[in-house]
């Protein structure tokens, strides 16, 4: 193995040495077999054309073209290249113009966010014409190491802060509410401070331990009268749980409307103070500057907040975020 590797790198070309640009001059000359028009064709003068033949003969050690009854033709090498210098150039030509490609309306991605943000995310993005893989998760533990690595390129939850090498953009903030079944008896009597904390509360099973920060509600940190709720494992598990007992579950306004339309469940307000919910994008910094990941951002942020007239450019930020870096 090491002897074929090694009579590879003998027989491999010093391509910093290769000006590319002789490699468009000789596909226009295969293709118009003649010096005036390929010159032509590629802007150089006559002259130069012909000195540019003349190191590309010595390149390939090979006449390439040699002069007939017709004007030029190509060597049995000239042909050869001929077939394989558009589609080698088109790749070259990739290569250069990728970073100001614009991204597929159907790029491939995935995200990690909670459950009860893709309720509200998937089907705005869907109505936008974007298809993305979509990973979700309570948690964000592992979520920084799989950005880092490029396993993940977006991650969504009510994250505060951003560690080293990563950005933040706020995407919108919300306020919670509470989810009861339709006619409740706590409400139909009177919605009041001291019914609310009779009832039992449904909550969804969190873990504070993870480095990344916490991405979803969690009843404790509320610091809500029942301090030993019922624990599910996901939004909707804990919505069909409420529409059919006297439990009360507490979500995000936004999430507490998208399943109040699905199930039958109402929404009040609580009857005390609670915290403002607010819901960030993270991304690594080596995805910061790639036009697919840029606009994907862009198109999340207006998915989730359609009234933000200030976008994220290419040039730089106009929207909300902050970097954090080593």
């Amino acid at each position: 193995m090491k002897r074929r590797n090694a009579a590879r790198q003998r027989q491999m070309p010093n391509l910093a040495s290769i000006d590319l640009n002789l490699l468009i001059v000789l596909e226009a000359l295969l293709e118009y077999r003649n010096v005036t028009r390929a010159a032509h064709h590629v802007g150089r003068s006559q002259p130069a054309t012909s000195r540019a033949l003349a190191r590309l003969r010595g390149l390939f050690d090979d006449d390439l073209l040699v002069r007939a009854s017709t004007g030029l033709t190509p060597t049995p090498l000239g042909d050869r290249l001929a077939e394989m210098l558009p589609a080698a150039l088109d790749s070259i030509s990739e290569i250069v113009t990728s970073r100001s490609a614009s991204p597929e309306r159907r790029w491939k991605a995935t995200i990690m966010l909670p459950d009860h943000q893709a309720l509200l995310l998937l089907p705005r993005l869907c109505e936008r014409g974007i298809h993305l893989d979509i990973a979700t998760d309570r948690l964000l533990s592992d979520a920084a190491s799989r950005l880092e690595q490029g396993e993940i390129d977006l991650a969504i939850g009510q994250i505060d802060a951003a560690p080293p090498g990563y950005m933040r953009r706020s995407l919108y903030t919300d306020r919670f509410a509470c989810l009861v079944r339709h006619e409740h008896p706590a409400v139909t009597r009177g919605w009041t401070r001291e019914n609310f904390a009779s009832l039992p509360h449904v909550a969804i099973s969190s873990n504070f331990n993870g480095g990344f920060g916490l991405i979803y509600d969690s009843l404790a940190r509320l610091s809500l009268p029942d301090q030993d709720p019922m624990l599910v494992s996901d939004v909707l598990t804990a919505a069909l749980v409420i529409s059919t007992t006297d439990m009360v579950l507490i979500v995000p306004q936004l999430v507490a409307a998208r399943l109040a339309a699905m199930l039958p469940l109402t929404v009040v307000d609580p009857p005390v103070q609670l915290p403002t919910y607010e819901i960030g994008l993270i991304w690594h910094e080596r995805c910061h500057h790639d036009p697919g990941n840029s606009w994907l951002r862009r198109e999340i942020a207006a998915a989730l907040s359609p009234q933000n007239k200030t976008v994220e450019t290419n040039r730089g930020p106009t929207a909300e975020y902050f970097v954090t870096s080593q």
